[in-house]
């Protein structure tokens, strides 16, 4: 792996406010912190949701998601520990492992399940929910399941690793792009000490949230399980981070679409109108 120099920035973003997030469950009583929600959806325009999930008590996983629906946005499900089974309607399966990504597009309807394939250890993972614009919404599904060896890594001179999930980061592009919403995913590990830079586009709305660790953006210290809403600063042309300690974190970026969002539950759409079809649909079978 080469050792690549980082961006040199103007002018780093700052720090808007500190998310902690909310536990909560899902599925069929997976514990999880809940920590990007509807109060944000226009604020972290196209980024809808972002759940945490980590626990090595089997009680926390071990039902998982049974059966459930999606309609109009994308789901992007990184496996950090752990097997996660996955199956949809339409036949497809796949096992996420550690280091797993899985890519989907709920487009006009998918229903799946995942289900954790193990009965110990830990699990530990996080699940974004990326927005999909009104022109693509009803778009047929699709979804990709990418190994822990595809994604694209890097190491800095100051020994951060970075894995580029998605978009492009000190010139290594990453597993998936996007055209409508451009999104930026990386994995950041950094030791003690250490600073990271990249470049972000100042029409993009950004945020990290801090795994392990905990890393320092500017001044504000950003600690462990929790979400740094980056501020939208137009002179800033990138982001600069430096660890107090070992940290780990991903960072999210994405360009806003700028449209109505309205959501009941797994569905997301632009009008009231267009969830009640949702539902509808699903009542009655036309997702299938």
């Amino acid at each position: 792996m080469n050792t690549i120099n980082q961006a040199m920035l103007r002018q780093s973003r700052g720090v808007d406010r500190i998310i902690e997030g909310v536990a909560t469950s899902d599925g069929a009583g997976v514990k999880l912190t809940r920590v990007l929600t509807g109060k944000l959806h226009q604020r972290l325009d196209p980024f809808l949701m972002l759940d945490a999930f980590g626990s090595d008590n089997p009680d926390d996983y071990i039902a998982g998601f049974p059966d459930h629906p999606h309609r109009g946005f994308e789901t992007i499900t990184y496996m950090l520990s752990g097997r996660m089974r996955h199956r949809d309607h339409a036949g497809h399966e796949g096992l996420l492992k550690h280091g797993d990504v899985q890519w989907m597009t709920a487009g006009r309807g998918i229903i799946h399940s995942e289900i954790p394939e193990q009965k110990d250890g830990v699990m530990e993972g996080v699940q974004l929910w990326l927005n999909l614009a009104a022109n693509r919404k009803m778009a047929e599904p699709w979804y990709r399941d990418i190994a822990s060896h595809e994604i694209p890594e890097y190491v800095t001179i100051e020994n951060v690793t970075v894995r580029v999930i998605a978009g492009s980061s000190n010139g290594v592009a990453g597993a998936v792009t996007r055209e409508d919403t451009e999104p930026m995913y990386l994995d950041i590990h950094l030791p003690a000490g250490a600073s990271f830079s990249t470049a972000v586009p100042a029409t993009h709305n950004a945020f990290i949230y801090v795994y392990r660790g905990a890393v320092k953006v500017g001044v504000t210290l950003v600690e462990s399980h929790r979400m740094a809403i980056l501020s939208n600063t137009t002179d800033a042309d990138g982001v600069t981070l430096t660890a107090t300690e070992d940290a780990r974190l991903i960072m999210i970026a994405g360009k806003p679409l700028n449209e109505p969002i309205v959501q009941y539950g797994p569905f997301v759409m632009n009008t009231q109108e267009e969830i009640h079809q949702a539902m509808d649909d699903f009542r009655n079978g036309r997702f299938i």
